[in-house]
């Protein structure tokens, strides 16, 4: 049947959906763990600390430290594994589906957590340190990599008017 989704791309789509509440005016990133039944264990998206009101964040890319994004921003993979409310040792061998190749931070969440597989749509830092290190760790650590390339090219539409359709081409 070719009007459905595959597992693949059902979950990096539900990654993607969950990005879209980010605040974040330039990166929008989203993150799906997924367990070896193909259950959804938990989302995630980057943006503020609990508390921390997104409209008064710093969200600028450039500046002094302080006055940027990045002294406080949560990447969508730690939020994912921060916002899961089960047992730690279910995340052992799960699977996390990102829209951008986790940092060198992140990298070290999701090892730490037990996730024994990294599944990604975008590595547009490839040629960064950060990116160089994460590999690195994932490698000596046994964590599977694995790039979604092509998607078989579809499509995914949600209208969120009542009573409307999904529509995948």
């Amino acid at each position: 049947m070719k009007d459905n989704l595959n597992w693949d791309e059902y979950f990096i789509a539900i990654a993607k959906l969950s990005a879209g509440r980010s605040k974040d005016p330039n990166t929008k990133v989203g993150a799906c763990i997924v367990n070896n039944e193909n259950r959804i264990l938990s989302i995630g998206y980057n943006g503020t600390p609990n508390g921390f009101d997104d409209e008064l964040f710093p969200w600028q890319r450039e500046g002094s430290f302080l006055e940027t994004k990045y002294a406080y921003v949560c990447h969508a993979e730690l939020n994912a594994i921060l916002n899961y409310h089960g047992s730690r040792s279910e995340l052992k061998n799960a699977r996390i589906y990102v829209d951008l190749f986790p940092c060198n931070e992140c990298a070290k969440a999701i090892i730490q957590s037990g996730i024994k597989e990294v599944i990604y749509l975008s590595d547009k830092y490839k040629d960064s340190d950060n990116n160089k290190a994460s590999i690195k760790m994932f490698n000596e650590c046994g964590v599977k990599l694995r790039k979604l390339e092509k998607l078989n090219h579809k499509k995914v539409e949600v209208n969120l008017l009542p009573d409307e359709q999904i529509k995948i081409s």
